[in-house]
């Protein structure tokens, strides 16, 4: 695990991509309070988007339906790739990713990169990777819908089976994001789970 996460990561999320995909409509609709507070910051009307950590493609859905201009989704699990296709190919393009090496994309190629529960599930080191990443790729926004707060007992099960660092995420996140981004604002969006947003330096 210590000398290949993303290999455990990818293991438990190609497990379990059918059933997530299986509770897409629900999904979406837990996201679409995270995604109120997004309308109510940043206008993503014309925007070009990447999401990490795509999933099933749920999240990055919204941003294509609320007009966004281009979405990208980008997963480290083949079936999740397989279930978003499956449901927003091809208004909305996906692609495998490699864990935190996102070098494929140039430097500020995407108006906003974004990521929905997701963070969380890394250690410390990895994750920092990953918002630098996200600051390189992004023109100005990052917005990461994620936890915060009290965490209900199942979510905390499954964390644990997820191996993820959600404790050290809560107590840390804002300060690991505003090594790399200005105008930090986590906005409360429902019980447990907060909208992170920063803007580029």
């Amino acid at each position: 695990m210590q000398q290949n996460p993303h290999g455990y990561a990818r293991f438990i999320f190609n497990l379990i991509a059918p059933i997530y995909s299986l509770l897409d409509n629900y999904v979406k609709r837990a996201f679409r309070k995270s995604f109120a507070n997004v309308l109510e910051v940043v206008d993503i009307k014309d925007k070009d988007v990447l999401d990490i950590g795509t999933g099933p493609g749920a999240w990055a859905a919204l941003f294509s339906q609320n007009g966004a201009k281009r979405v990208h989704g980008v997963d480290i699990a083949e079936k999740m790739i397989f279930e978003a296709k499956k449901r927003y190919s091809p208004k909305i393009s996906f692609s495998l990713s490699n864990g935190n090496d996102f070098s494929e994309f140039p430097d500020n190629s995407f108006d906003i990169v974004t990521a929905s529960l997701v963070l969380h599930g890394m250690k410390q080191q990895y994750r920092q990777k990953i918002v630098s990443e996200m600051q390189r790729i992004s023109k100005k926004y990052v917005i990461v819908n994620d936890f915060y707060g009290k965490t209900p007992w199942i979510v905390r099960f499954f964390e644990f089976l997820e191996r993820s660092d959600y404790k050290h995420f809560k107590q840390n996140f804002l300060n690991e994001l505003s090594a790399e981004f200005v105008n930090i604002k986590r906005i409360e969006a429902s019980a447990g789970i907060s909208v992170y947003f920063g803007e580029k330096k």
